[in-house]
């Protein structure tokens, strides 16, 4: 279901929806469900969360990786964050886009040497610089590959 803000903006996919702290409702539940006190954002020590559109929580992988340690689902008021697992399916994965430097042959690992769980690979090209590539089923949506990609070419999107 799109949410009111999405349909005045025209994104009736619901496509440009910030990316909501691990365990957050759905987005329409999540907007009605969150009184936007911030005490996840306090909650977190990664310190990842932020007041995005509308002031409700936002994750920004930018200023670091969720350790999906539950603080910010424990401290939320209103049950618009669940650690029971009864929030909306939170699987998410990093997407390398077209301005990584390794499509550019440029040689640069830096978001698979920050993925600890070894979710980005690149795979040896003959006579080429290896390019990146994602296991979906291996990564956790931590965002660990968003801050350190000196192009910002790597983003964290649902599934």
């Amino acid at each position: 279901m799109v949410s009111r803000r999405q349909f005045l903006r025209g994104d009736l996919a619901g496509k440009t929806s910030p990316l909501r702290p691990p365990g957050a409702l759905a987005e329409t539940e999540f907007v009605t469900a969150c009184r936007r006190c911030g005490d996840c954002l306090q909650a977190c020590p990664e310190r990842i969360l932020i007041p995005g559109p509308g002031g409700y929580p936002a994750l920004d992988f930018a200023l670091g990786a969720c350790s999906f340690c539950g603080a910010c689902q424990r401290a939320c008021p209103t049950g618009a964050l669940r650690a029971d697992g009864s929030g909306a399916p939170a699987h998410r994965v990093a997407q390398i886009g077209a301005d990584c430097l390794a499509r550019h042959g440029v040689v640069c690992r830096s978001c698979g040497d920050a993925c600890l769980l070894g979710a980005i690979g690149f795979p040896p090209l003959a006579g080429a610089v290896s390019l990146p590539v994602v296991a979906a089923a291996a990564c956790t949506g931590c965002g660990a590959c968003v801050g350190v990609c000196p192009q910002r070419a790597v983003t964290v999107r649902a599934l």
